[in-house]
């Protein structure tokens, strides 16, 4: 990625790794950048989806045509950094509006070095992204503007999402503590494979002290904390590739310690269950997604980012290594698996973000559940 100052009237233009070109003005920085496109559906909280450390190495496309309305501040980040690697906008806010406002979404995107595209007819890119499919793609803007058939072939040249082992990229390097708020309860060591913030606060406000550790973290490393359970988070990249964490985790099943995935976590489970995964088309990202838990017939609307799901059967029960497994969740738009559970050992995951950052609240029951094992366990 190269970049310079912003400039709202500089030129702009996308490019997909099929050929296709969308031109537009630059918003945030000025330069270059590639990664797989994506869109998201949520009509708000783009801050919270900016500084997602599942988006690394994603250009983020917003369905919303209105974006930085509400300006940025410093209370609702995910991380301590933006990880989208471009961002692309219809109508961007010429002046945001809200009192919790410190400075305009451009501003943001520029200081953090993000090159974005703003004035493209994104209703057509995400059209053609859920006909094709993600795919890699550049955005360039300034000085960086060539011919297309230099800026495709430059485009060709960037890494797949497929087979990325990114988790390690984002993770924190040293472990840290999230204290429970009010009664401390349980402690839980958290296995960061790109955790957002808002998860431990959700497990610190039902009274559990959530050690953080990074993603590298050893059997011993997480045991060493002397856990009522063990959390894997969420996280960038092909799962296929985490052989670290699906050890990890097997680990954690082996001792039947009360064991809670979400997102990639949810990926990592299905693997250590000897399930497999694979790329979906264009993937499910957003706040907006139906899912039903299978186990109570609910349905609840979700907060997604994620790009691959886990092969497992909906129609049955399944036997593991550690038991008998089934689909818990289902996505309600296309059925793919959303959520897993063990039925002889105190474990189970979702696919999606029950943490609600940004998204609604209709999955924070999933903590309640985790507590709920973690009290079977001690009884």
């Amino acid at each position: 990625m190269t970049i310079s100052t912003r400039g709202a009237q500089t030129p702009a233009v996308l490019v997909l790794e099929d050929g296709r070109a969308f031109r537009g003005r630059a918003y945030g920085a000025v330069g270059e950048t590639f990664g797989e496109a994506v869109f998201s559906t949520g009509m708000t909280g783009y801050q919270e989806t900016l500084t997602d450390p599942s988006y690394h190495r994603q250009v983020v496309v917003m369905t919303a045509p209105h974006v930085g309305n509400t300006g940025v501040n410093d209370e609702d980040p995910e991380s301590g950094r933006i990880w989208v690697s471009g961002y692309v906008v219809r109508d961007p806010a010429r002046k945001p509006s809200n009192w919790r406002s410190q400075r305009s979404l451009d501003e943001e995107l520029a200081a953090q070095g993000v090159v974005g595209i703003s004035g493209v007819d994104t209703r057509a890119l995400t059209r053609h992204l859920r006909e094709r499919g993600a795919m890699r793609v550049g955005i360039f803007s300034g000085n960086a503007i060539a011919d297309e058939g230099t800026l495709l072939a430059k485009v060709r040249q960037a890494p797949e999402m497929t087979g990325a082992d990114l988790s390690a990229e984002v993770a924190t390097k040293e472990a840290y503590v999230v204290p429970a708020i009010g009664t401390k309860k349980f402690t839980v060591a958290a296995v960061d494979l790109g955790i957002k913030g808002m998860t431990p606060h959700r497990m610190a406000e039902r009274g559990i002290e959530v050690h953080v550790l990074p993603a590298t973290a050893t059997l011993e490393e997480v045991y060493a904390v002397q856990p009522d359970g063990v959390f894997f988070s969420n996280g960038p990249g092909d799962p296929s590739t985490a052989d670290h964490p699906v050890a990890l985790m097997r680990g954690a099943l082996e001792r039947s310690t009360p064991l809670f995935g979400i997102c990639f976590g949810n990926q990592i489970l299905g693997r250590a269950l000897g399930f497999g995964t694979y790329k979906l088309k264009y993937g499910h990202r957003g706040i907006n997604q139906p899912v039903q838990d299978r186990t109570t017939g609910k349905v609840e609307v979700t907060a997604h980012n994620h790009g691959f799901a886990v092969d497992a059967p909906l129609d049955k029960v399944s036997d593991t290594e550690f038991g008998r497994a089934e689909v818990s969740h289902v996505c309600l738009n296309d059925q793919v698996v959303e959520g897993l559970q063990l039925l002889d050992r105190p474990a189970f995951s979702v696919q999606y973000h029950p943490e609600a950052a940004a998204g609604p609240h209709d999955a924070a029951y999933l903590f309640d559940r985790f507590v709920s094992l973690m009290e079977g366990q001690r009884a």
